[in-house]
């Protein structure tokens, strides 16, 4: 796949998982494709990393990246390279207008990382094998060609590793993640594995597909399994942010309660309001309020008219005295109250959250009659509160397609503790 010139024989004398000895970086470097509004790039920074750039299409998702994470006032920043503006772009514009500045950067970057959009694979949606966007696997496939970066890391849903199956006599089953395996195998280690993100310290029980590669031109024989490595640090790496082996949804968000602080006129969206927020009570609120200087924001709260208020306030009460939080209503609940949508569910207090979603519908308080605020969500997804969010609350129709509001962009994004603790693995890896 890659230049063989770059490629060297590993050794038949060599130790199992010995690396290649070469100058690098005090820092290691990351570019960050598909980024989306940056959980990834934010664990890496959190864990010691250095963004070079990032590269995100759809302009509410760039905003978010920028404030918090380009802009010269934010609290981490990219080392942007003077070549490539800072605006959102794509992978096949980068690849089109600067193939020799991509090819320069060999040698220079220790991780490309990247999540290709999931819509197409995801089953939550349709999962239809001819969707556009799964074809940009192929264009990050390109960009590690013409970057030939140290490592590799791509997160994607369970539905990445499950076949699509065709129609007709030559019917053939398409599982991306085996192209992307099979595509990167001849020039780098690859591994994979399923991780759970509640096992991180993360109040959600999100499974997610990961994939790491090692370039076998910095190593003279195959490296140790990165996840086991991951697998043996988790223990410590809770113990370093005094976080329990399980972080409860309740402990997560519990001092965003409206009965807790009340509620007031939203400064952001007249005719709207939104949480006032007091103090954090737990070791994990205290852990995201970390740097945050001002009281979070993207506390707004949805206008639930009160015959919709009253419902939820009896859907959540059925749930709790039926033990079923935390999954989809039954056809009994739904029939009682005349829904046709069977994705909605009530958070349970002392669990994790299930995988929250992009439709603030899906999932409600677990004490309170409403769905859940941007905020709230983003606590979910380990994000800290000084992390804020642009652009619209919520999209719909055919714009789904082609926005990404505040709710999908938290909702895509790779929790950043989950990031962190890969991230401080990775580094150790590094060859040096």
């Amino acid at each position: 796949m890659l230049d063989a010139r770059t490629s060297e024989p590993a050794s038949c004398n060599a130790r199992p998982g010995t690396r290649r000895r070469s100058p690098g970086p005090a820092q290691p470097t990351f570019i960050d494709v598909f980024a989306g509004c940056g959980g990834l790039s934010l664990g890496l920074m959190q864990a010691g990393w250095q963004g070079l750039f990032a590269i995100e299409k759809d302009r509410h998702a760039f905003e978010t990246l920028s404030t918090n994470l380009i802009a010269e006032n934010s609290g981490h920043q990219f080392d942007w390279p003077t070549w490539l503006p800072k605006r959102r772009s794509t992978s096949a514009g980068l690849l089109r207008k600067y193939p020799n500045e991509l090819k320069a950067l060999r040698g220079k970057v220790d991780l490309l990382v990247g999540g290709p959009p999931c819509q197409g694979f995801s089953t939550a949606g349709r999962r239809i094998a001819s969707d556009p966007r799964n074809r940009l696997m192929m264009e990050y496939i390109r960009l590690v060609e013409h970057i030939q970066p140290r490592m590799v890391l791509v997160e994607n849903v369970r539905g990445f590793t499950m076949d699509f199956k065709g129609s007709g006599k030559k019917a053939d089953a398409v599982n991306y993640s085996q192209r992307l395996k099979k595509a990167l195998s001849s020039d780098y280690f690859v591994f994979t594995k399923m991780l759970v993100t509640s096992e991180f310290g993360v109040p959600q029980r999100r499974k997610r597909f990961f994939l790491i590669a090692f370039r076998r031109a910095d190593w003279v024989n195959a490296p140790r399994d990165p996840f086991e490595l991951i697998e043996a640090s988790r223990t410590g790496f809770l113990r370093a942010k005094n976080l329990p082996s399980s972080v409860s949804a309740k402990s997560a968000i519990s001092d965003l309660e409206i009965s807790r602080g009340g509620r007031r006129a939203s400064k952001e969206t007249p005719g709207y309001d939104e949480i006032v927020y007091l103090r954090p009570m737990s070791t994990y609120q205290r852990l995201m309020r970390m740097k945050a200087s001002t009281p979070p924001q993207d506390l707004r709260l949805a206008r639930h008219r009160p015959e919709i208020a009253k419902r939820f306030a009896q859907i959540i009460e059925l749930c709790h005295d039926a033990g079923r939080l935390n999954v989809s209503i039954d056809s009994a609940t739904r029939e009682r109250f005349g829904l046709n949508k069977h994705a909605i569910r009530v958070l349970d207090p002392h669990d994790p959250a299930p995988t929250i979603t992009s439709l603030p519908d899906d999932l409600l308080h677990y004490s309170e009659p409403r769905t859940l605020t941007v905020r709230e969500n983003a606590r979910l997804q380990s994000f800290p509160d000084w992390f804020c969010f642009k652009g619209k609350y919520t999209t719909g129709g055919k714009l789904r397609r082609k926005e990404v509001p505040r709710f999908t962009q938290v909702a895509n994004a790779v929790p950043p503790l989950v990031a962190e603790a890969i991230g401080a693995v990775l580094a150790e890896q590094l060859p040096s």
